[in-house]
């Protein structure tokens, strides 16, 4: 693969972003003709990470990179070396070299190793392979859910209706008769009948409220002068068919009472 060298050039010193940055020891091979053994050292370069393109560069403010690693057809992994925190860049060519690179610690070899890993054109072409998958199953979920019949809320209501153990209790009467509340929902009938529960047994028929004695308790069958004539009447009356009418009438036929009581105790008569 041929590379514009004024193009690259301009790429790795370019505003451009950087992937990942920071300083790293290279190793270089050297070759001792009169002893037949290699020998290795290490330069400290500065690398720049840019998409698949490795750069490096003698210091940080340098105007050109001195080399250039194209990450395409390799692998990044840890290898045994003499400097800690070492790993290399290899190539699937059996003849290609190797880049041996020392990170200054243990953290930014981690970072390094992860980087350079996820440089490739094939690492982003698995990328999106398993994001185009993913993006199939969500779209086959959703049009199945769309296809499938929803459940309306009308049924569900009928259900609900069908238990009677479900069934709202009516918590106020809907009409008064004969001094006695009636239930028209509920299964009680207005002439005093017993009343069916939901389980089936027999239950007394609500309790009739005290009637109102005539003359409000009077010797002389007058009836009481502190009573206001709209207070004789019935409680169960248009008038008072209010729980709170029902409550101050009943109130002060007590006060009455209790006031004749009192007379009476006076008067040494129980």
């Amino acid at each position: 693969m041929k590379l514009n060298e004024r193009s690259v050039a301009h790429y790795a010193t370019c505003d451009s972003p950087a992937d990942h940055a920071g300083f790293l020891r290279k190793r270089v091979e050297r070759h001792h003709h009169h002893a037949h053994h290699h020998g290795a050292s290490y330069q400290r370069r500065w690398f720049v990470l840019k998409g698949n393109l490795l750069f490096y560069f003698e210091e940080r403010e340098s105007r050109e990179p001195v080399g250039l690693v194209v990450l395409e057809g390799c692998t990044v992994e840890l290898c045994e070396a003499a400097e800690e925190f070492a790993f290399a860049i290899r190539f699937d060519d059996a003849g290609a070299r190797a880049y041996v690179l020392v990170a200054d610690g243990q953290a930014a070899m981690e970072a390094w190793v992860k980087a350079l890993s996820r440089a490739s054109f094939d690492y982003m072409r698995l990328v999106v392979r398993e994001l185009e998958k993913q993006l199939e199953e969500a779209c086959k979920s959703l049009a199945a859910c769309r296809k499938s019949p929803r459940r309306s809320s009308s049924s569900g209501r009928k259900r609900h209706l069908s238990n009677p153990a479900l069934l709202p209790l009516q918590e106020k009467p809907t009409t008064l008769e004969n001094g006695y509340s009636t239930w028209g929902s509920g299964g009680c009938v207005a002439s005093g009948a017993t009343c069916t529960d939901y389980d089936g047994g027999q239950t007394k028929p609500p309790p009739l409220p005290p009637r109102r004695r005539s003359g409000a308790g009077s010797t002389t069958g007058s009836p009481a002068p502190s009573l206001s004539p709209t207070m004789l009447e019935s409680p169960v009356s248009p008038e008072t068919i209010c729980f709170s009418k029902l409550h101050n009438w009943y109130g002060q036929e007590i006060a009455v009472l209790r006031r004749e009581w009192q007379e009476r105790q006076k008067r040494g008569h129980p």
